[in-house]
Parts: structure tokens; C-alpha cells; sequence
């Protein structure tokens, strides 16, 4: 299984070290000689990193807005008992049934209306609302899980639902928000359809935009195209790495020393 994934990363990424010869003839092997100067001419272009950063920025606004509105949603769904709780809890249920594609023409009419579109904020937030389902489920089923001993005591020392949320449960929790984060983040990093309705401005597209005027302009030129996703989807692998020892360390915390 492993095979089967790093197989096609590692292809395309020394797949953008040959010469476009070379890559005809030998696909799949190594260079017959590297061609270095296909990454640094990419590395050294400004609309590359202007790329980078708006898909960095609205990636990370996206984590951000999503983990804090589905923690704080999941939190009052899983603790506190009201009238109308599980309706609601099956209300971002439902949203897990519709595909973002569905709801576009809505979407972009509601966009519009605020005064949103060709800005950041028109793309973050519906990727947010589209994960709020997901996040909220996961997160959920996790608040769920805290031992009701913590829960106890946290009241007897005059600790109120905000006190307890913010001081117990979301250090517990660090496990299951780094894999919210996650997943936000890859689906934002990798999300095509929602800045090419709402972004007019080149000087706002992300990378998933970027590399179509990038393939547009050099279609013939594989090499330079395979060089540009590898270094697109190197944040990416970064990102994970990273959150994985997160998750590795919330995972081996000890719920009872706090």
C-alpha cells in the first residue's frame, strides 16, 4: 500500500529533474542527467510564491475558523442537554449528504450578496461550513468520551461549562483537533472548484489555479508541470509529518495529570 502511494510521488517528483527528452523516453527511471534548473527556475518565480502564500493563507484561516466553531459546537452538543440538540446535531449531519458542486449556484448568489466575491473570506468561508459535518461528528464523538470523573470535578472546584472547555477538554482533545486540522487543511490546500468560481484576480488564485495557467503556458514543457507539483504538494507532506508527531504526543499525554 505504501508502494502504491509513494510510487506516483516519486515519479513525478524525479520526473521534474529530467529534460523533456528524457522524460518521453525514460518515464519512470532515473534522469540520465538532472536537470536542476527546473525546480530553481520555479523556485525563483514570484508569482510561484505569491501562489503559495494565498493558498498558505486561506488554508490556514479555513483550519482555524473550522477547529474553533466545531470544537465549540461539539462541546455544547456533547455536555449540554437542550431542546432541539439532536435535531441540530442531524442538521450538520445533513450536510455531509451534498457534495460542495451541488450548491454552487446558491453559494455563489449568497457570496455576492455579502459582498464577498474575488476576496479571501468568500472562499474560506464555505469550505469552513462545508466541514463544520464532518468536524462536528468527530469531535463529538470524542467530548463524548472524556471521563465524566473530570467532568465532576472540574464543578466542584467552581469551574463553569467555558472554564472546563478551554482548561480540560481541549487539551485532552489534541489528538482528534489534530486530525480535524488535517483534514481541513488538505481539503482546503487541494480545493479547485470553490476559489474558481469566487477569485477573478490572479494576484488571489492559490496553487490549484496557478498550476492550470502554469500547465496553460508551458503544456509542452511536462518536466517544468511535474516540478511545479511536486512543490505545490510539498507543504502538504510537511504539514502532515509535522501534525502526525501532534498527534503522537497528545495520544501518549496522560489524561489525569491535568
Amino acid at each position: 500500500m505504501a508502494a502504491v502511494v509513494l510510487v506516483p510521488l516519486l515519479t513525478t517528483a524525479i520526473g521534474g529533474f529530467k529534460s523533456l527528452g528524457d522524460l518521453r523516453v525514460n518515464p519512470f527511471g532515473l534522469p540520465a542527467e538532472w536537470q536542476w534548473a527546473n525546480y530553481w527556475d520555479i523556485l525563483s518565480s514570484q508569482r510561484y510564491w505569491q501562489m503559495l502564500g494565498n493558498s498558505l493563507f486561506i488554508a490556514t484561516l479555513t483550519v482555524v475558523l473550522t477547529v474553533a466553531a466545531a470544537s465549540m459546537a461539539a462541546f455544547t452538543l456533547a455536555h449540554i442537554r437542550f431542546f432541539g440538540a439532536s435535531f441540530l446535531m442531524n442538521y450538520f449531519l445533513v450536510g455531509l449528504m451534498f457534495p460542495i458542486a451541488t450548491a454552487i449556484l446558491p453559494l455563489f448568489i449568497r457570496i455576492r450578496d455579502l459582498g464577498l466575491l474575488d476576496s479571501y473570506l468568500g472562499v474560506v468561508l464555505p469550505q469552513v461550513a462545508f466541514g463544520l459535518g464532518m468536524s462536528i461528528l468527530l469531535l463529538r464523538n470524542f467530548f463524548k468520551n472524556v471521563p465524566r470523573e473530570l467532568f465532576d470535578a472540574a464543578f466542584v472546584d467552581g469551574s463553569g461549562y467555558i472554564r472546563f472547555f478551554w482548561h480540560v477538554t481541549l487539551p485532552l482533545s489534541r489528538p482528534i483537533l489534530a486530525t480535524v486540522a488535517i483534514v481541513a487543511f488538505v481539503n482546503s490546500w487541494n480545493n479547485y472548484i470553490m476559489p474558481l468560481i469566487m477569485l477573478n484576480s490572479q494576484d488571489k488564485f492559490p496553487w490549484p489555479l496557478g498550476i492550470m495557467i502554469y500547465q496553460g503556458e508551458f503544456s509542452t514543457d511536462w518536466q517544468l508541470v511535474l516540478a511545479f507539483i511536486t512543490l505545490t504538494i510539498l507543504p502538504t507532506v510537511i504539514v502532515f509529518f509535522a501534525a502526525q508527531k501532534h498527534i503522537v504526543a497528545g495520544l501518549t499525554a496522560g489524561a489525569v495529570k491535568g
